[in-house]
């Protein structure tokens, strides 16, 4: 787990060296154990390290061939890497360390590319430069656990683990005002864009080629299945679930370094933990208690004596707000997830006793663990149940029922069967919000969001689950799921690994018909039985919580007149972003209604960024 950085195609290998030291000083939370550098005469290639597997010099990154090359950087895991070592050992290869970023450099040149990639069973963001063939290789983990940005300029391309770092060698061309709409949006930036015009995301799953100046791709080594009409039996499901996710955890427990667990009182976290019992592991589980809102301790304090594992209670104070300044150093783009706040002081609490840490995320995604999967379903059957004209006549009428309160649901619900895919963005109105009001600047104004018009869909909302399971995996998944784990853990130096997040356990579970996940219209159906089967009806009945963390309290108090500061004075009213009588209206009605919106806590994240942006040097 580390941060990686490289120029390819500069003329200048001492200038290009300097850029890339410049994106490496913005990458140092992220591998604080090291730093690396090496330069080729077409290719300089950075690296800041965490150590995970062999903690001696030997592990350093830039990791070159034998012959000096081939070079390799590399952020993330092969949890597959010993068994892949044995097969090139039998080729004759002969490693040097005990690291899996070695795997990758005798991979290339017995394997190949793009066959050495599809055995790698992991989370990575990698960087390979073959100077024999002048050609860079980079490549992201099929679930986008890891981040991987790019810029080009002048026949050069630059990448990093950060857009942060790409514009801190000055290879952006300032913000982009279509990713300062996504983030009014949703409080975050998707992978389809950056909140710099000019730099990149490498899309998850997909690879890269530079060579001679030009590019091929960004092109998909892997795509998500879609759902099959027919499948094993449900408890042929669960089974296979098990096995995989055993094998899953199995993997992720290797580390040179202390690993521990989350532990909440949840489905998903539960069965991590049973896992690591099971597979005899000395792990010891963390579990946040949240002091003054709900609280899951008591039921992780009760999972963790029946399955007889090490247990710690983290104790966070949820009535005094932390920093923004925090937040803002940890996510190279303005990210203002609220409970991003909690994953920092998770990740702080835990690093005194783990470096590795074992989490839950993913499972809701692909076996369906979030209210809206139903509802989804549910206009997917009326849409395929319905004749067309009804359908048809169902989405003209949805527009004249009320866009508040039940009727809502009912509009959306008809909506989604008439227009499929389409509809569900149309249905999120975070930057309506700011147009209703006249709030937005002369940089934004009459400006639209790009999803909101969707092409339209043959069979209108005939496939809308499927087609929003894989539109979901490119947007808020990768955008916000991902980056808020990457970013918070990353931050205190800490390796997140999610059993869940594997890609043979998604290949599994992407094809099970919708019918199996959801059976009975339960949420999750599966990883609710198996939790059933192994931790009890307790904790597989149990709802799902999360993180809470008040911000829009803490709008009204401690971070008040932070507020008021941006309303009179700062660089998005300055900068014709934002209009300032319409916003400072805006904020006179919450404070008198005693409730303040998210989309002042989002303004208040994305100034704070602005202004650290503007306070930092770029080297040019």
């Amino acid at each position: 787990m580390c941060g990686l950085a490289g120029i390819v195609g500069h003329a200048d290998p001492v200038r290009a060296g300097e850029h890339v030291t410049a994106m490496l000083a913005c990458l140092e939370r992220r591998g604080p154990d090291a730093e690396g550098l090496h330069a080729w005469p077409e290719a300089v290639f950075g690296h800041r390290r965490l150590s995970i597997y062999d903690l001696s010099e030997a592990g350093r990154q830039p990791m070159l061939s034998d012959d000096g090359e081939i070079g390799v950087v590399f952020n993330g895991a092969i949890y597959n890497f010993r068994t892949l070592r044995m097969e090139l050992e039998a080729t004759g290869c002969r490693f040097r360390t005990g690291t899996d970023t070695e795997v990758l450099l005798h991979g290339y040149r017995i394997w190949g590319m793009p066959a050495m990639l599809q055995r790698l069973r992991g989370m990575f963001a990698i960087g390979l430069w073959d100077a024999r063939l002048r050609k860079l290789w980079l490549w992201r983990d099929r679930m986008g656990v890891k981040p991987l940005l790019y810029a080009e300029k002048d026949g050069m391309l630059a990448f990093a683990s950060t857009a942060r770092a790409l514009h801190r060698a000055g290879f952006s061309n300032g913000i982009d005002p279509d990713g300062v709409m996504e983030y009014l949006e949703y409080g975050w930036v998707s992978d389809a864009r950056s909140i710099y015009a000019g730099v990149r995301k490498l899309p998850a799953g997909e690879l890269l080629e530079w060579q001679g100046g030009r590019i091929q791709g960004p092109k998909p080594y892997w795509t998500l299945p879609r759902p099959a009409e027919s499948g094993p039996s449900f408890a042929d499901a669960v089974a296979e679930t098990e096995t995989l996710f055993l094998d899953a955890v199995r993997l992720r427990l290797d580390a040179d370094v202390p690993v521990g667990a989350l532990l909440s009182g949840g489905i998903d976290s539960g069965l991590v933990c049973w896992a690591i019992a099971k597979l005899g592991a000395n792990i010891r589980a963390f579990t946040v208690q949240t002091e003054g809102v709900s609280d899951e301790t008591p039921d992780a304090v009760r999972t963790a004596q029946e399955l007889g594992i090490a247990h710690e209670v983290i104790p966070v104070r949820a009535n005094a707000a932390p920093p923004i300044d925090d937040l803002v150093d940890a996510y190279g783009e303005p990210f203002s997830t609220a409970s991003a706040l909690g994953m920092l002081q998770v990740s702080q609490a835990v690093k005194r006793s783990a470096t590795v840490l074992l989490t839950g995320d993913g499972g809701d995604d692909v076996f369906l663990g979030y209210p809206e999967h139903r509802n989804f379903y549910r206009a997917q059957k009326l849409a395929q149940t319905w004749p067309p004209a009804l359908v048809k006549m169902g989405g003209a009428a949805a527009g004249l029922l009320p866009a508040q309160g039940a009727a809502k649901r009912v509009r959306n619900l008809l909506a989604y069967a008439a227009d499929g895919l389409p509809a569900i963005p149309r249905a999120h109105n975070g930057v309506q919000h700011y147009m209703d009001r006249q709030a937005l600047g002369e940089r934004l104004r009459g400006r639209v969001m790009a999803n909101h018009h969707l092409p339209a869909r043959d069979g209108g909302g005939t496939t809308l689950l499927a087609d929003f399971l894989d539109y979901d995996r490119h947007t808020r998944f990768t955008g916000e799921y991902m980056t808020k784990v990457d970013g918070g853990t990353m931050y205190y130096g800490i390796e997140a690994r999610s059993p869940f997040l594997d890609h043979l356990i998604w290949d599994f579970a992407a094809k099970l018909p919708l019918e199996l996940r959801l059976r009975n219209g339960e949420l999750k159906a599966i990883l609710r039985e198996l939790a059933r089967q192994k931790l009890g009806e307790r904790v597989a009945a149990g709802a799902k919580r999360g993180f809470t963390i008040p911000v829009e309290q803490w709008l009204l108090k401690d971070w008040r007149p932070r507020v008021e500061a941006l309303l009179d004075s700062s660089i998005l009213l300055r900068d014709g972003w934002l209009e300032a009588g319409a916003l400072r209206q805006w904020w006179r009605e919450s404070v008198d209604s005693g409730t303040a919106p998210v989309h002042f806590w989002r303004l208040l994240v994305l100034e704070t960024w602005l202004e650290r942006e503007a306070n930092t040097a770029v080297c040019r």
